[in-house]
């Protein structure tokens, strides 16, 4: 099996990008692994600070382990937007293989001596673990939004001079830059398009890997031209969600005196592995 280090360098070599989808149980999970086996490419499990409270830290990394061994897949967990040093260092701590500081709030010098203290305590882990920091701000909120919220208006885009600084100062292994993406997907229509001259004078500064956060809601179009342009790592979570319950919903319609979970629970996991699949269809060139 490949490290997550060797997946990243393998995709940026061949001008593709690993998928990064997000769980809250292992249902999900198990429809993700799914859609990668048949594919026969690499996935990464997103589980953000809410999403690690209701599953837990150290029961979502054995989840995602057995899912590798059981689909004999090339999966990795990621602590999705930790925003605090001491998330990250519980996330390393019980065995994450990757963890994203999301500092993107605060003053930059605030984010560059924080990111560079989860960048120290991932070196010293004795693992190899992927360190991600973000420039530039894109929201909060995985969720169907009406309009782009106005923090987001407001935000400038980072430069591709920033990413560089950013990436040399604080010696992160991935950066997530702000280049027009957004959290979240915007109710009846794609979310704006993706600034793609930036994204390519970004990947000219710097030669660590480059993610794309936000993906839900863009055009396929946009994906492509981003993967073309550097980007490395994608992420999904708005989207399967919103498939997720779709997918219960219609298996509760369809059998409305059920009461097994497993039942109509794997309603929400086909409806989210028919987006996975089609994702990393897209994402690597299939």
């Amino acid at each position: 099996m490949m490290t997550l280090k060797e997946v990243m360098q393998d995709a940026f070599e061949r001008k593709v990008a690993v998928g990064h989808f997000n769980i809250s149980d292992s249902n999900q999970l198990n429809g993700i692994a799914a859609a990668a086996r048949e594919l026969s490419v690499p996935v990464i499990i997103g589980v953000s600070e809410g999403e690690a409270e209701f599953v837990g830290l150290k029961k979502a990394v054995a989840m995602v382990r057995a899912a590798g061994e059981e689909f004999g897949i090339n999966i990795f967990i990621n602590a999705d937007h930790a925003h605090s040093v001491e998330g990250c260092k519980r996330a390393i701590d019980a065995g994450f293989d990757s963890v994203i500081f999301d500092g993107s709030k605060l003053p930059l010098v605030k984010n560059i001596a924080s990111m560079k203290e989860v960048v120290g305590y991932a070196n010293q882990s004795g693992r190899e673990v992927m360190t991600e920091g973000e420039v530039g701000y894109i929201g909060t909120s995985s969720k169907i939004l009406d309009d782009i919220p106005d923090d987001v208006v407001a935000s400038v885009l980072p430069t591709p001079d920033n990413v560089a600084s950013y990436v040399q100062e604080t010696g992160v292994t991935a950066v997530a830059p702000a280049v027009g993406n957004l959290h979240g997907m915007l109710k009846g229509r794609s979310n704006p398009a993706l600034n793609i001259e930036l994204i390519q004078n970004m990947r000219a500064a710097t030669d660590v890997a480059m993610v794309l956060h936000g993906g839900s809601g863009l055009t396929d179009d946009d994906f492509r031209a981003a993967i073309a342009a550097g980007m490395n790592v994608i992420h999904i979570n708005t989207e399967i969600r919103v498939a997720y319950r779709k997918g219960i919903e219609e298996a509760l319609a369809a059998n409305p005196n059920e009461v097994a979970p497993y039942r109509y629970l794997n309603g929400g996991r086909d409806a989210l592995q028919t987006v996975v699949r089609e994702r990393l269809k897209l994402f690597n060139n299939l």
